[in-house]
């Protein structure tokens, strides 16, 4: 099987790896702040950035502008782009969930490994992610010019010979569900699903229960915790 992991839940912490940075880059501004806090008004406008755009801008480029308009609803006058060209530079310290560096090399082993994600493609590669998967393998917005939750993306992993996307946010569940992909959702602190949009029938709460659900994705769905 083709597998298919998103970056920022089901692979990297990125609310811990860009919390403690956000941390940093506003204590050094001169306003320290909680670096959760701005994460997650970041991240709202971030998602809905990249859920309106109209014509495909790059990742950064989304980052840039959510980052500019967290800082302009608390009145801070310094540079985003400064800002993000800082938060970005830090990837490489974004942490990976526990079971990944574990787990995706024995997929590896059975099934084709790659990444969904809305990233671009020379940010992915900053990532610790990046030495886990065959670069050949992402089907990054970037490639396709669609971004989550649009159906197009999903349709591009479709095209490219995805199996199965694994998913933890609720919009990617959703969005993958909503356009036909075989789902195993993994449980990640932080993450939920969508109440309002359909359910996996297989969800995982540790990716190391994940490759005995996709040896018996033939049979019925079931629910794993394992």
């Amino acid at each position: 099987m083709f597998v298919t992991f998103d970056l920022f839940s089901a692979l990297v912490d990125s609310r811990t790896g860009a919390a403690a940075a956000l941390a940093e880059i506003t204590a050094g501004a001169g306003h320290p702040a909680d670096g959760g806090e701005v994460y997650d008004d970041w991240d709202a406008r971030n998602k809905a950035s990249q859920r309106d755009v109209v014509e495909w801008v790059p990742f950064a480029e989304h980052c840039r502008r959510s980052l500019a308009a967290t800082w302009a609803a608390r009145g801070w006058s310094d540079d985003p782009t400064a800002a993000t060209d800082a938060l970005l530079a830090g990837l490489p310290d974004w942490p990976l969930w526990p079971d990944v560096a574990e787990v995706l090399p024995v997929l590896a082993r059975e099934h084709r490994v790659g990444v969904l994600s809305n990233v671009d493609d020379a940010l992915f590669a900053r990532t610790r992610a990046a030495g886990l998967v065959d670069p050949a393998d992402l089907v990054s917005s970037e490639r396709v010019r669609a971004y989550k939750p649009h159906p197009q993306l999903y349709r591009g992993a479709v095209a490219a010979g995805v199996d199965v996307h694994v998913p933890a946010s609720a919009r990617d569940t959703r969005g993958a569900l909503e356009a036909g992909l075989a789902v195993v959702r993994v449980a990640r602190p932080g993450h939920r699903v969508d109440p309002a949009g359909p359910q996996p029938e297989r969800t995982v709460s540790d990716l190391r229960a994940l490759p005995g659900v996709l040896a018996g994705l033939s049979g019925p769905p079931s629910t794993s915790r394992g």
